[in-house]
């Protein structure tokens, strides 16, 4: 949960609410020293602390990343998926509408509330990636796609659970909220791991000379990558000009876009040596095979944001902080 008040943004004073399962807070502070920058161990799960947090410091933005993100641990894990990510942003949620509902509210959500429906669309298959058929979907898949009658996986469900929630509270009380069902959020900074934020991994995987695999699909499954620079705008964009129960779907675009054998190629490119890879042919349940994000809705919306960092500039940076450090 990240709370930061109204007025200069050079003068913001930032809350980190974390209970530091995965150290995430822990190592970024040493990014956000000086900046304002508060640290507080507050688990999402915790009804009482998470409401007199909200009464306490009484947010101007709630910016709300906190999640179980992995789909296979939720199927071993379903009551602590659950309770993080729906109970966990029905908790936040009444927090703000108890101290804060002017507050505008931003949630990560994620583009698996689609479950596997995107893999019903035609696709062409390429050389390196598979691609839309139809040239309706050039620019990708808009908010548009249902969410029913498909399979999410526990973890996709349970973000459904969320994201009506964060809708709801804003049409049923008038509350700003947002729900941006991002893609591959990704940068220089990301703790990817085997089956998640698959390029920073991949990078991880090539500077240890660790074996990669690959699962299903010959390697050709798409996703759109957005740096974190361009979700931050993303946020601030709704945080200066919110909206009730607003919805958008958060990626790199076409432009961004890349497929897991495109991006080894690159990236061994980048390191100057090949890829450890193990084809594993089962692929995840419900994993998309092409997904890229239709930006047109929000920058209908927000005309002044756009995305600003490109894929090449990823691949660049996740290269560089990867490399092992020389003598």
């Amino acid at each position: 949960m990240g709370c930061s008040p109204r007025g200069d943004h050079d003068g913001v004073h930032i809350i980190v609410a974390d209970e530091l399962q995965t150290g995430s807070s822990d190592s970024s502070s040493g990014q956000l020293g000086g900046h304002g920058f508060r640290a507080c161990d507050v688990d999402v799960r915790n009804r009482d602390t998470i409401l007199r947090t909200f009464a306490e410091e009484r947010p101007d933005l709630v910016v709300h990343c906190a999640a179980q993100p992995s789909h296979d641990l939720a199927a071993s894990r379903p009551f602590d998926d659950f309770e993080v990510n729906a109970v966990g942003t029905l908790n936040l949620l009444e927090g703000a509408r108890q101290s804060c509902p002017e507050s505008p509210f931003v949630f990560l959500s994620t583009n698996k509330v689609y479950g596997d429906a995107p893999n019903e669309l035609e696709l062409v298959e390429l050389e390196t990636r598979y691609d839309y058929a139809d040239p309706a979907y050039a620019d990708g898949i808009d908010e548009s796609m249902r969410i029913d009658a498909t399979m999410h996986s526990l973890f996709g469900a349970s973000k459904v659970a969320a994201d009506v929630l964060v809708q709801e509270y804003g049409r049923y009380f008038g509350m700003p909220t947002v729900c941006f069902r991002g893609g591959c959020l990704t940068g220089p900074h990301h703790s990817g791991a085997e089956l998640h934020g698959f390029l920073a991994y991949l990078a991880r995987a090539l500077r240890d000379v660790q074996t990669y695999r690959i699962y299903g699909y010959k390697g050709k499954q798409v996703r759109d990558n957005i740096h974190s620079y361009d979700v931050c705008t993303a946020m601030m964009a709704f945080y200066e000009a919110p909206r009730v129960a607003a919805v958008y779907n958060l990626g790199g675009g076409r432009a961004n876009s890349i497929s897991v054998l495109e991006a080894i190629e690159e990236l061994e490119g980048r390191f100057g040596r090949p890829l450890q890879r193990e084809y594993v042919d089962e692929p995840r349940r419900g994993d998309h095979i092409c997904y890229i994000s239709d930006l047109g809705r929000l920058r209908a919306d927000y005309p002044d944001w756009d995305i600003t960092i490109s894929l090449d500039e990823i691949l660049d940076q996740l290269a560089e902080l990867a490399a092992p450090a020389t003598t």
